[in-house]
């Protein structure tokens, strides 16, 4: 049984964890395993969610600004943002068709921001250190053969990369119907998490064991339900 390493960061805000994987690989199921109190759903693209299970809290803003207040003014000390890449998908669909030249090269650069932004002041501006939260991807392939994160084009990727912002990059998985996350890299994608943190290189496709296992790591408080509070 591993320990809790008891290793609360006093310079860090809100932790940002990318979880990225083909659409259909599982991403949004692991949320399933959540208690319906623990978790701020943000669903940016107000798209059903793939089990019975309805969160109490969610919303759909893709304004960083709104999602950074949001985390701010609630209480849970989990948010999921499904599925960011439409932050920048809404972004691109209402500007590029008025934009050529350098305007165009301006509209990426706008993009760009705002997805660096995103992640950044989740460190800087979450104002209680074990917040965490799980920022969701779809996958794509670049030239080399490397699975990473979907986003509007090279020319974005070239401006920022946003995994090389994060200690948790957490690839998101499906063989024969089976999901599954795998939480170091094959050397054929970007997937890291800090050594020792989990026990094995493909896990269970259960961001709440994902949560559990990160907390025990930092020394983080887990969620209690509410019947376990009042015993």
């Amino acid at each position: 049984m591993r320990q809790s390493r008891c290793r609360i960061k006093e310079d860090v805000m809100g932790l940002p964890v990318l979880i990225y994987g083909k659409s259909g690989s599982g991403k949004s199921r692991s949320l399933k395993f959540f208690d319906e109190h623990e978790v701020v759903l943000l669903n940016t693209e107000r798209k059903e969610l793939p089990f019975r299970k309805r969160f109490r809290k969610t919303g759909s803003s893709d304004d960083i600004n709104q999602i950074i207040a949001t985390i701010n003014k609630n209480p849970e000390k989990v948010y999921v943002i499904d599925d960011a890449g439409y932050i920048m998908t809404h972004l691109f669909m209402s500007q590029h068709r008025n934009k050529k030249g350098n305007a165009s090269f301006e509209m990426y650069d706008d993009i760009a921001d705002a997805m660096y932004g995103l992640v950044k002041r989740i460190k800087t501006d979450v104002t209680d250190p074990d917040k965490i939260v799980y920022i969701m991807f779809h996958e794509d392939t670049d030239d080399f053969g490397i699975s990473r994160l979907r986003t509007i084009g090279k020319q974005l990727d070239r401006k920022v990369c946003l995994e090389g912002m994060v200690t948790i990059c957490i690839r998101c998985m499906s063989e024969n119907g089976n999901h599954f996350f795998r939480t170091v890299t094959d050397g054929s994608d970007i997937t890291k998490t800090p050594e020792d943190m989990f026990e094995s290189p493909e896990i269970e496709n259960n961001l709440k064991l994902v949560d559990d296992t990160i907390r025990d790591f930092y020394g983080w408080e887990k969620y209690k339900p509410k019947e376990d509070k009042q015993s």
